[in-house]
């Protein structure tokens, strides 16, 4: 299986393309991000990070790339039959969270319990950021309409074909 080109549309649309390094959670918060929210590292941007400008062709690119990866990450770790949407939710999840944070996701999806992923997917609104050498988790805003989009497909199961496939 492969992303849905309208599922990929969104997810795009989500991903706003920032032509420049910058922290995600705002001025001196989160982490240092570019483009269509690629993680350049955890922790703040530096100075010098700030003032790079990255171009619209490394932009798309980048972004097609962990596309790619992130679906070659659900059919690899998808050991039961996924729709088009929950494949899409999946490879959105994973492209966002990376494939640590999705591991308890992947355990309920495989276990056949996809109203446990579900909730699993709908709680994982916070990120950890940095603040004054302190690190905590605050509810990032932009998660919380996310989770609840990659969490809807699991809430009705209607397996249809298998990820590995």
């Amino acid at each position: 299986m492969k992303m849905s080109p309208g599922a990929k549309g969104r997810m795009r649309a989500t991903e706003r393309a920032v032509y420049r390094y910058y922290n995600d959670m705002g001025k001196n918060k989160g982490n240092c991000t570019w483009g269509p929210g690629l993680l350049a590292h955890k922790g703040i941007c530096s100075e010098d990070e700030l003032k790079q400008k990255v171009s619209t062709k490394s932009v798309n690119l980048e972004f097609e790339r962990r596309v790619a990866e992130a679906e070659r990450i659900v059919r690899r770790k998808t050991k039961v039959a996924l729709n088009q949407a929950q494949f899409d939710a999946l490879c959105s999840l994973t492209y966002n969270a990376g494939i640590k944070a999705t591991r308890d996701t992947y355990d309920f999806v495989n276990q056949g319990d996809f109203s446990g992923a579900a909730a699993n997917i709908s709680k994982m609104i916070k990120v950890e950021i940095h603040e004054g050498g302190r690190k905590k988790y605050v509810i990032a805003p932009g998660l919380i309409t996310r989770r609840a989009e990659e969490s809807a497909p699991f809430r009705v199961a209607s397996p249809a074909t298998t990820a590995g496939e």
